[in-house]
């Protein structure tokens, strides 16, 4: 028997699971190499996170057709979302949008060009400001938003009502255990805080005596 029909080899495994199910694959092939790892997680974080990588590459293209990434529609969706006047202030944004100010600032000056948003200093605090939906950014958002919900229906399409309303459920407990754990093991810092947080652990620090 030739090698590429050799079922059992691990490339031949790969390349038959094209449309079946890759977590269960993957997992098989943890429990062939490490046997005493329970990888039951992968059931439900695996997956979770190959459905959303899997979605990506298309919900951009949709944002991508208005000229929006991803982040700067959450951006305007979020002003949107606001209300009228659909405006909030930088904090009321990066903390909604759990990004950097750095990373918010950056998304407000590219929205400002393209005469989406509009920044000013709050009436009340001179020292604060004020980030607002134009009526362009309001018109814009509110059709890249219908885009993506058509988008959205399509990469759902055949799973029945029933379905969607039991997965929905579950993943409801599912965010709320993560969200309450994230908090209990301190894990929610951004990747780059993390590294900066380990890289300075091994510094020495002055004593408290």
């Amino acid at each position: 028997m030739s090698r590429q029909r050799q079922s059992g080899s691990p490339r031949a495994g790969a390349a038959s699971r094209g449309a079946g199910d890759r977590i269960q694959g993957f997992r098989a092939e943890w429990a062939r190499e490490l046997p005493d790892l329970d990888t039951e997680p992968m059931d439900l974080i695996g997956r979770a996170y190959r459905a959303a990588s899997r979605t990506r590459r298309a919900i951009e293209g949709s944002f991508a057709r208005f000229g929006l990434d991803s982040g700067e529609f959450d951006v305007v969706g979020t002003l949107l979302r606001a209300g009228p006047p659909y405006q909030l202030t930088p904090t009321e944004l990066y903390t909604g949008l759990m990004v950097s100010s750095g990373g918010l600032t950056h998304r407000l000056i590219r929205l400002a060009r393209a005469g989406l948003i509009a920044r000013s200093r709050s009436p009340i605090d001179g020292r604060s400001l004020l980030v607002t939906l134009t009526g362009k950014g309001r018109k814009l958002a509110e059709k890249a938003f219908r885009a993506d919900m058509a988008l959205e229906q399509q990469l759902l399409d055949g799973l029945a009502p029933a379905s969607r309303r039991r997965i929905a459920a579950a993943l409801r407990e599912l965010g709320a255990v993560i969200d309450a754990n994230v908090e209990r093991l301190g894990a929610s810092a951004t990747p780059t805080a993390a590294r900066r947080r380990a890289a300075g652990s091994g510094r020495r620090r002055p004593s408290a005596r």
